[in-house]
């Protein structure tokens, strides 16, 4: 059969084998977009869940810090300009002074933003406007860190002071995929730092599944730490699950939980697990990279962005839940050596020093990362350069877990096979090549899963 297969920045035709299983990615269900989303965010705001409207719950004197997810979130649907206009109109309502507001990116361990890259989601005009009170979370700065100590497994929790100190934070979360995003994870992830992050971003914890994810148990045991110092009635939500990258699905208001709740029960209703997308399993897991990963916002790809965590990170799991064990990942894509050595300042020595001496993510885990966290003249980068923190880079590699269950990985179409072998790939000219050498592996009849992903670039 011929198809059409994502090869980075473009489509390419490939011939299949008649007995290819054709399955959607399951990126879009379908749920349908809401024609006037200004309205479904001032419908949210109005009814929230939880928790009292904003013009029940703030009173004129108090400080506010409005928190937001940074560029890095694969939406492009103007969820943060609408929220900001209508969360601004109800504090202006109340009688709250613009100087006791503070817009606050919640970029966590991600690189900060420039004023003109964060204008591009925010507004020209809005930034103007909050000019110095709009800043970027620096989870480096002592000064501007609290400790509010550890939950009952010993999670530490640290926070930006500006959460600790308000009145009222205000997060507005653009999208829920899945059971990746959303709920305390905009908190105690966006406004963290790393000493915290450690404990749920690991090879297994981070994950999408919206029923019993460690990552969220471990976020939510921490978002009760949060209430307890702080108090429950201290966060206001806007919760918001897309349509698609471009469109509003449905936006929920108020306690944190509480929209969590609700957008993960909506999502149920759109989105089937993927493990029951197939009767049986493949021996063969086909699909191709696309020219994006969230954390080429503003930036490019490089090979550990295109391999591993895009490859086998965000889109690779349906490596085990379409995939036997020992299954074969065949991946289409050019993976061009390129690299900007000031957004991913600490992704160079990974891949050269790191992946050359092990590509076993837990070895990784143990021998490098306290190393990466520390490392000073990144951190520097991080801090004034608007790198990615240099901890970043080895979180990065942690989907090759996902070869425990793929016995080998097939790259077709790169133009520099030396990069592929560098992680023990095996590189082919094309599509059809590599499906005839995980044949003679699997046999004639293999059984073969091929996932369209759509073509998709990161913003830029």
């Amino acid at each position: 059969m011929d198809q059409q297969i994502v090869f980075g920045d473009r489509m390419i035709p490939v011939r299949l084998p008649d007995q290819t299983h054709i399955v959607s990615p399951g990126l879009e269900g379908s749920i349908p977009s809401v024609s006037e989303p200004r309205q479904e965010i001032r419908r949210a705001l109005d009814n929230p869940v939880g928790l009292p409207p904003l013009g029940d719950l703030v009173r004129p004197s108090w400080k506010i810090t409005i928190a937001f997810d940074d560029p890095t979130v694969p939406c492009y649907a103007p969820v943060w300009r609408l929220a900001l206009d209508e969360v601004l109109k109800d504090l202006q309502a109340v009688g709250v002074k613009a100087k006791n507001i503070t817009l606050l990116c919640a970029n966590a361990l991600h690189r900060k933003f420039t004023r003109r890259e964060l204008s591009t989601i925010l507004g020209e005009d809005l930034v103007q406007q909050f000019l110095y009170r709009l800043v970027c979370h620096d989870a480096e700065d002592p000064e501007n860190i609290v400790d509010l100590g550890a939950t009952e497994s010993g999670y530490e929790v640290e926070l930006n002071r500006r959460v600790a100190e308000s009145d009222l934070t205000i997060y507005i979360n653009t999208a829920v995929w899945r059971g990746f995003n959303g709920g305390w994870k905009s908190i105690c992830v966006g406004l963290s730092t790393y000493r915290s992050i450690r404990w749920h971003h690991t090879p297994d914890a981070m994950s999408m599944s919206m029923d019993r994810n460690p990552m969220h148990e471990i976020l939510q045991e921490m978002g009760t730490l949060v209430m307890e110092k702080l108090g429950r009635d201290r966060f206001f939500k806007v919760e918001t699950v897309l349509a698609n990258p471009l469109q509003i699905g449905r936006v929920w208001a108020g306690g944190i939980d509480e929209t969590r709740e609700e957008a993960l029960a909506f999502l149920k209703e759109y989105y089937v697990p993927r493990r029951d997308m197939v009767e049986e399993k493949a021996d063969i897991v086909l699909y191709g990279i696309p020219d994006w990963s969230p954390y080429a916002a503003f930036s490019r790809m490089n090979p550990i962005l295109t391999l591993i965590s895009t490859g086998l990170g965000y889109l690779g799991g349906v490596i085990e839940a379409m995939g036997k064990p020992g299954c074969s990942v065949v991946l289409a894509t050019p993976c061009p050596d390129r690299w900007d050595e000031a957004r991913h300042p600490s992704y160079r020595e990974v891949w050269d020093r790191v992946l050359a001496y092990t590509r076993d993510p837990y070895e990784i885990r143990d021998w490098f990362e306290e190393d990466f966290a520390h490392r000073t003249e990144y951190i520097y980068r991080y801090r004034y350069c608007f790198g990615f923190h240099p901890i970043h880079g080895i979180m990065a590699t942690y989907p090759l877990k996902r070869l425990r269950h793929a016995s080998r990985v097939y790259v077709a179409g790169t133009q520099d096979p030396h990069l592929v072998r560098h992680l023990d790939f095996e590189p082919t000219p094309t599509v059809e090549d590599a499906l005839e050498r995980a044949m003679s592996v699997h046999g004639r009849n293999a059984s073969i899963v091929f996932i369209p992903y759509p073509l998709v670039r990161s913003r830029q």
